[in-house]
């Protein structure tokens, strides 16, 4: 029995002993450069230094990454799917290559995990009009003990970056290993999608670059990216079939059969729910408990967090827990599963379960009100079966009778926060039917009215008179005064701005002291009486990320973006007015201080 902690350790050893640096783990959440919400694989972060660029490290790295994949959310449930999950990655940055890697590879997973050599299984690219097949990784596969029959030919074997010019690409082998000693039929091998087969890790060799006309051509230094599945190489080196039998969850479930009197696996409908639960709790704990920690929203990455959550609400309210099992549950992932590996999760414990606390008491009393509301419109539709009856005797109840409208369906959504599974689930319970298209067309309606609003609310603003763009300017300051005081955990959430005062809220722990709000007050003050240049330039949002500049939801801004610098004090990217030097901006005072929501403080300010 290898447990989680012992594969973390022995991954992150055998690529010390090859020379390599462990880099360690970066935040959960996407810093814009991606164009994605999360870090959704280990490589990730290192793209810049697989484009060429030097990483300060070396040209060897290991890491064990946490990333976070929503895509496919509707498939966790299921024996081996999770959101969050753990990528073993090593790297070389022009240095050794196929030969070394493909046999690092083999040693690691039958050597120190134990793996049958004969019964590991890889995939290989197989040729296109640009290169052909890769008969070299071939020969290393079947030098390191691969047999031949056991090494299948691909065309996707090929990675790049889609849409891109003058980026690295190259094949890369996939390896696979069997579940069970049962075939499907004749030609149950790697290839074969019955599901005996999973992916478990890639070799990619970055050899070639992508040029203008669709050609490649040999890159000068060549690059190696490997990622291994932290919980599936977890499973199949323990000789399971199921994740969340693993030792990473398996308290988790023990929690969940000890509290229910149930048996994990003894019923489908209750096991699914379980490992809903399991999945999406150390999903949120993780999120929230991130060194760029988010909280629920409805917006951009504190939606999806809030999706997630509330599914995991939705399963426990179905199988009978309650939110303080849902809350002992995140303890297990923060005190005895991730204690050691995430030690930030310990230090933000409080601050983590009341968040958890206060969403979980939000949503259920959103179902309540939802449930209320849900019964009403079925019985709305029962009145008019039965009022259409009474009035035509020839009357025949039709399909549509019992049918809840799409835009029905999005109202309990929007108004109540109840899912349209939910309502789905409900309807089918007492022989009713829910128009999905119509959901999803009212739901896409709503999200085209809110974008088209959001260009105008972004900035903060209720207008764009010659208050208004003081005002906006002081945020930035004010935003930049509360990091020094507060901290670089101090971030804006949202702010709001008339002609008459300032509205900003931010993320912090704790109710501000007079001290600290004097010193915020003063830094502002002292930026203003500096008469600073304020500064706007156009650029790139990738390049704009890269040279620091503060953003919020970096998704939603355009390709080119405006940025303002203010002297060495400020730099935002930002689609509001400014003023173009800060001495005109006049006194400023804060007048109020106050809570948002949990974790979240606001601060009221004018200029006088």
């Amino acid at each position: 029995m290898i447990t989680s902690k012992e594969l973390r350790e022995k991954w992150i050893n055998f690529y010390k002993q090859r020379g390599h640096v462990d880099i360690g783990a970066v935040s959960l959440i996407g810093d814009g450069t991606t164009g994605v919400m999360f870090n959704v694989a280990g490589m990730q972060p290192l793209m810049p230094y697989l484009l060429g660029a030097k990483h300060p490290q070396g040209t060897r790295l290991c890491n064990v990454q946490g990333c976070v994949r929503t895509v496919d959310i509707d498939s966790v449930g299921d024996s081996s799917h999770c959101t969050f999950f753990e990528m073993m990655g090593n790297w070389s940055l022009g240095d050794y290559f196929k030969k070394e890697k493909t046999a690092w590879s083999v040693e690691f997973l039958t050597k120190e995990l134990g793996f049958d050599i004969n019964k590991l299984c890889t995939t290989v690219f197989a040729g296109n009009k640009n290169v052909e097949r890769d008969d070299e990784i071939v020969e290393y596969l079947i030098d390191a003990g691969i047999k031949k029959e056991n090494i299948f030919f691909l065309k996707d074997n090929w990675w790049d970056l889609p849409g891109t010019v003058d980026t690295p690409c190259g094949p890369d082998n996939e390896w696979f290993y069997p579940r069970h000693d049962t075939p499907c039929g004749e030609n149950c091998d790697a290839t074969c999608e019955c599901g005996r087969w999973v992916e478990i890790g890639n070799d990619v060799y970055m050899q070639y670059k992508v040029l203008a006309d669709g050609s490649v051509e040999p890159l000068k230094n060549k690059n190696v990216d490997t990622g291994f599945g932290f919980e599936r190489l977890l499973m199949y080196v323990n000789g399971l079939s199921d994740v969340y039998m693993t030792d990473v969850f398996c308290d988790v479930i023990k929690y969940m059969e000890n509290t229910l009197g149930a048996t994990y696996g003894a019923d489908e409908k209750q096991t699914k729910s379980m490992r809903i639960i399991a999945d999406h709790m150390r999903t949120s704990v993780m999120l929230i408990g991130d060194q760029n920690g988010i909280l629920p929203s409805n917006v951009g990455a504190g939606y999806i967090l809030r999706r997630i959550l509330r599914r995991a609400i939705r399963h426990a309210r179905e199988i009978k827990l309650s939110t303080e099992d849902l809350l002992e549950i995140a303890k297990i992932y923060i005190e005895k599963v991730y204690d050691k590996a995430y030690p930030l999760l310990v230090e933000k414990e409080e601050y983590i379960l009341s968040n958890l606390k206060l969403e979980s008491d939000k949503f259920n009393k959103s179902i309540e009100t939802g449930i209320k509301e849900f019964e009403k419109l079925v019985a709305g539709l029962g009145r008019k079966v039965e009022f259409m009856t009474k009035n035509n005797p020839d009357y025949v109840p039709t399909e549509a009778d019992k049918t809840i409208s799409g835009k029905a369906a999005f109202r309990l959504y929007e108004t109540y926060g109840f899912p349209i599974e939910m309502t789905v689930e409900m309807a089918e319970e007492i022989g009713f039917a829910v128009d999905q298209e119509g959901y999803q067309k009212a739901f896409v309606e709503h999200q085209e009215l809110a974008r088209s609003t959001s260009q105008v609310a972004k900035s903060g603003l209720a207008g764009s008179g010659e208050m208004e763009t003081k005002y906006h300017t002081a945020t930035h300051l004010l935003n930049a005064a509360l990091k020094r005081v507060v901290g670089e955990t101090s971030h804006q959430m949202g702010s709001n701005i008339t002609s008459e005062r300032l509205r900003f809220d931010f993320a912090c722990d704790h109710k501000l002291s007079p001290e600290e709000i004097a010193q915020t007050e003063a830094l502002v003050n002292e930026w203003i009486k500096a008469d600073i240049k304020v500064v706007r330039e156009e650029m790139a949002k990738e390049e704009a990320v890269k040279q620091g500049a503060e953003h919020q939801f970096i998704e939603r801004y355009p390709d080119v973006v405006s940025v303002y610098t203010i002297g060495d004090v400020s730099k935002e990217i930002c689609t509001g007015p400014h003023v173009e030097n800060t001495g005109v901006l006049g006194q400023f005072k804060i007048k109020k201080e106050e809570a948002s929501s949990s974790g979240v403080r606001r601060i009221k300010a004018i200029l006088a």
